[in-house]
Order: structure tokens, then C-alpha cells, then sequence
């Protein structure tokens, strides 16, 4: 009968996936002898945990989820006689194999659920705290913002009696998220300043620090201060360049858009130029932000929604891309609009948006919505089909200098009062 070794050797250099799959399967069940020495048990449990992290793997390079989560589940018998710290290094391996996975969130979350019970049952605390910040990940991807907050009040309660500020740190961070998520700013704000605060109390890894900065251009970015954001952005993409992320990819992409928000798109492609940048300028992603670069600098509305169409995937599947490309849009439509009805007093609507290629209903929302904002004065005569323009009003000052004049009298009166009373 083949040794593990020979099975697991087998398993590795079979091409056909099902035959390999039935060689670890094999390696998994063949029980362990008790009365083996111990370097021989050792060597074991060794091929066992490699059966388990290839049978993962091979299922993960299948898309077959529930593979995995079947294989997690079969780890939970080989868990049980390793040690502690060996343990969550393997079942965090296999939770990994998820990753590449499409569309695979609402198994993990299952698998999860259930993984942090049994840790709850072995008492395994550290590794219960690390699938239940897998889990808030999980669940602010898939906005589940609710349950996310209620089990980040149970996490930092117990983190802070332990105080374990490596996890404290990415479960603040966390936190930033799923307030920033919910549109609660100052709240996101507080528990970065949070994360921060536990991070400078111990060695904070490069991709952590990387994560915080990214979190602190976005909220900067919230707030329109484009400049400090990007400088953020900017730590972040360098330090992710640096380990060869390939989120460094989101950072560039951002680090872009700061540039067009700043109304500085001419500044794109110098960018683009820098030895850290150079390597991704042409990809789609990059190229997607160029193009809108390029359409805001001729501030172009029609090469502005045909980058958005053309390149829909890159720019909406990223809400904090969508979310300023929106407020761009906006912004553009208005100072077109604007270019537009300025020379007249009164305008047809149609002609109005036949310029600025848009529809009819759109353009008449825009400009009330203008009107109402002060962007200029004027009046929709929906009856006639247009626009009235009128000059800007002169503030009438006659309210004002009565006013003056009221309180003028009215210290003279207490004045008058003040001397009355001193003489009675």
C-alpha cells in the first residue's frame, strides 16, 4: 500500500482533476496510528494539512465553492490535534481559496457562521476574533451594514479587554468602512482616528498602514480636500507598488481622479509617467480615468458620458469612483448649461438641451434646480416651453437703513431712560 508521501506525490503530478481529487481524499481518510513514534506522526499531520491545502486549491481553481467549504468543514477533525496558532494559519489558507472565486460571498458568510461557532464551542478565541473580522469584510462587500455594526460592538468589547491592538486596528478600520458605507462621515471619521490610535501602539505591516491611508484619502476626498487625499492615495499606491499588490491598481485610479476633481486633467499623463505609474498605463482601468480626463479638460459632456459608457465596469463598479464622477458630471452639465442661456433673456428649452445633447425633462430639472440654487435668476415658462433670464436684482437697502434707524432711536430712548432714572 503507497505512503502518504507517494499519494500526495501521485495526487501533485495527476492531470485529471477527479483523479487527483480521489488520491487526496485518500491521504485524508487513512487514519494515523497512535502507536506510531512521533516524528513518524509528525510527518503525517504534515501530509494531511498539504492534502488539505491542495485539495482546496484545486477546488478553488475549479470555482467550486462549495468544495472549499466542504473541505474547511473536513479540516475541523485534522484541526483538533495540531496546535493552536497552526490551526487558524490553516483554515485562514483555505478560507483564502474563496477569494478568486465569483460570487461565492454568501457561501463564505455560511461557512463563517458555522466555523465561528465551533471555535466558540473549542474556545479557540483568537481564532473566533479572526473569522469574525473575515466576516465584517464579508459583510460590508455584500452591504450587510447592520449585522456588520452589531458584530463589530461585540469584537471591539472583547479586543479591548484583550487588548490585541493588531486585530483592534483592522476591526476599526472596518468600522471606518461601514460608517462610511451607511454615509455616516463623522462616525467613519472617529473610528479611523481609532485604528490609527491602536496602530501607533505596535508595528503596523505595510499592507495595513497601506489600508489606512487609502481609507483616510477617501474620507479627505468626501470632504473635497482632493489635495490631501491624494497625498494619501499617493503613500498608498507607493507602498502597495513596493510589494507588488495589485491593488496598487485602485490607488493610481483614485490618485487620477483627484487630479480631475482638482480641475487639473492636463496633470493625468505627466503622471502617468512616473517609474511606479508607468507600469500600468495601459491598462483598460488607467485608460478609463484618461478618457475622462480628456473630456473634462474640452469640457465635452458627449465624450464624458461615452467614457462612461465605454468604459462602465471600471468606473461604476467602484462607488467612491462613481460617487465623484456623478458630482463631476453634475458640475459639467451645469457650466455647459450655463455657457449656453447667458447671452439670452429668454431661450426655448428645447434648443437647450438639443446644444448640450440632452434629454428635454433632464435639462428642465437641471435648470429649476439651478434657479433654485442662484446659480442664476430666472424662470421656467413650462407653457411657452422656455427659459426667462433676468439680470441679477440689486439688494434693495431701503429695509435695511430703517432698521439703522430703529436702533439708533432705541439707544437715544434708553439713553433718555438711563438719565430719568438717575434724576428721580
Amino acid at each position: 500500500m503507497p505512503t502518504k508521501d507517494e499519494l500526495l506525490t501521485q495526487a501533485q503530478a495527476a492531470k485529471d482533476p477527479v483523479q487527483a481529487e480521489a488520491l487526496y481524499r485518500e491521504i485524508l481518510a487513512s487514519p494515523i496510528s497512535e502507536h506510531a513514534p512521533v516524528e513518524e506522526k509528525e510527518a503525517e499531520l504534515r501530509h494531511q494539512e498539504s492534502a488539505l491545502v491542495k485539495l482546496g486549491e484545486l477546488y478553488r481553481d475549479q470555482n467550486n465553492a462549495k468544495g472549499v467549504a466542504e473541505v474547511i468543514t473536513l479540516s475541523r477533525s485534522f484541526v483538533s490535534s495540531t496546535a493552536k496558532a497552526k490551526t487558524a494559519k490553516l483554515i485562514r489558507t483555505l478560507l483564502d481559496c474563496f477569494n478568486s472565486i465569483p460570487n461565492s460571498q454568501n457561501i463564505q458568510i455560511d461557512v463563517l457562521t458555522e466555523n465561528i461557532e465551533w471555535a466558540k464551542r473549542e474556545k479557540r478565541i483568537f481564532l473566533k476574533h479572526s473569522l469574525e473580522t473575515r466576516l465584517v469584510g464579508l459583510q460590508l462587500d455584500t452591504q450587510q451594514y447592520k449585522p456588520a455594526l452589531a458584530l463589530i460592538e461585540t469584537l471591539l468589547t472583547e479586543l479591548k479587554r484583550l487588548d490585541d491592538k493588531m486585530v483592534l486596528t483592522e476591526v476599526h478600520l472596518l468600522e471606518s468602512r461601514v460608517y462610511r458605507g451607511i454615509g455616516n462621515l463623522a462616525k467613519s471619521k472617529a473610528a479611523l482616528t481609532s485604528a490609527r490610535t491602536a496602530a501607533n501602539a505596535i508595528y503596523c505591516p505595510p499592507h495595513l498602514q497601506a489600508r489606512l491611508d487609502l481609507q483616510s484619502g477617501i474620507l479627505h476626498a468626501e470632504d473635497k480636500d482632493y489635495t490631501t487625499a491624494y497625498s494619501y492615495f499617493y503613500e498608498t499606491f507607493e507602498n502597495l507598488s513596493t510589494q507588488d499588490d495589485p491593488s496598487a491598481l485602485g490607488a493610481l485610479k483614485y490618485m487620477l481622479l483627484c487630479k480631475v476633481m482638482l480641475n487639473l486633467p492636463e496633470d493625468v499623463t505627466s503622471l502617468l509617467s512616473i517609474k511606479l505609474a508607468s507600469k500600468y498605463a495601459q491598462l483598460r482601468d488607467v485608460e478609463s480615468m484618461r478618457a475622462i480626463a480628456r473630456a473634462h479638460q474640452k469640457r465635452n459632456l458627449a465624450d464624458f458620458e461615452k467614457a462612461l459608457k465605454d468604459y462602465q465596469q471600471e468606473l461604476s463598479s467602484d462607488t467612491t469612483i462613481r460617487t465623484h464622477l456623478s458630482a463631476l458630471y453634475d458640475t459639467l452639465l451645469e457650466q455647459n448649461l450655463l455657457r449656453i442661456v447667458e447671452p439670452y433673456s429668454v431661450v426655448e428649452i428645447e434648443y437647450v438641451a438639443q446644444q448640450v445633447g440632452q434629454g428635454r425633462q433632464a435639462v428642465e430639472l437641471k435648470l429649476s434646480q439651478m434657479i433654485l440654487d442662484k446659480v442664476f435668476h430666472g424662470v421656467l415658462d413650462q407653457g411657452r416651453g422656455c427659459l426667462l433670464i433676468f439680470e441679477e436684482p440689486e439688494a434693495d437697502r431701503t429695509y435695511g437703513a430703517a432698521i439703522d434707524t430703529l436702533e439708533q432711536v432705541g439707544k437715544v430712548v434708553d439713553s433718555l431712560y438711563a438719565k430719568t432714572v438717575k434724576l428721580a
